[in-house]
């Protein structure tokens, strides 16, 4: 498994980073990405504190770990700078909260996470063709979510990233414990989207394929 959406007690997350990694090790994670939940307001303080984390924890475990941020509810013409701010501040990876139809998110940020350059646009909800054209042009990845509400749209998404050639990929947007899942559990969240056995194959291969990009950046 490779879970590029999660959360720690730095935002509502119920585990701290290292309980959370080791956790994903024994389940076999190959890698997680810590995206904890941020706005203009605190950026400044999760960030640093996800990146000094993830530099302690991939001395001691097999599980790569990846800090990064989730932009949550932010109006949407602040996004492509926040996008820009985290990048400068050393993300591996911006994943932007989308438009889910379990949340009153604004309209409009689905398309300002794309056009900002998002690595990861998180349970688009009900995106549109255009948008999803967007993303493939841009390399925003579309999110499958295994997490309850955020999934209702699962069909749709997968359905517009097979037409238009964005890649998706499957998180998991862990807050619990329980929100773990193993690689055999992500493969039927993308078969349950609609995707049959090679297009569930590939959605890891699009996960494994970012992992290898942000290790690259980083060994630089």
């Amino acid at each position: 498994m490779i879970d590029l959406h999660c959360h720690t007690l730095f935002s509502d997350g119920e585990l701290i980073p290292s309980e959370l990694v080791q956790r994903a090790e024994i389940m076999g994670h190959k890698a997680i990405a810590l995206t904890d939940h941020v706005d203009m307001s605190n950026l400044d303080f999760v960030l640093p504190r996800l990146l000094k984390a993830a530099e302690d924890l991939n001395r001691f475990h097999r599980t790569k770990v990846l800090a990064g941020a989730e932009l949550t509810h932010v109006p949407p013409d602040l996004i492509p700078e926040l996008i820009a701010q985290a990048r400068r501040m050393g993300a591996q990876l911006v994943v932007v909260h989308g438009e889910t139809l379990s949340e009153p998110v604004e309209p409009g940020t689905n398309l300002a996470a794309i056009r900002g350059g998002a690595d990861i646009l998180a349970h688009p909800g009900l995106l549109l063709p255009e948008e999803a054209r967007l993303a493939a042009e841009k390399g925003v990845m579309l999110e499958i979510s295994a997490r309850k509400g955020h999934c209702l749209a699962n069909g749709h998404v997968a359905g517009l990233g097979l037409q238009t050639g964005a890649e998706l990929v499957v998180n998991t947007d862990t807050h619990a414990p329980g929100d773990l899942i193993n690689k055999d559990q992500a493969r039927k969240v993308a078969l349950g989207a609609g995707l049959d056995q090679k297009q569930a194959d590939q959605v890891y291969r699009n996960s494994l394929g970012f992992l290898e990009k942000a290790l690259q950046r980083a060994d630089r």
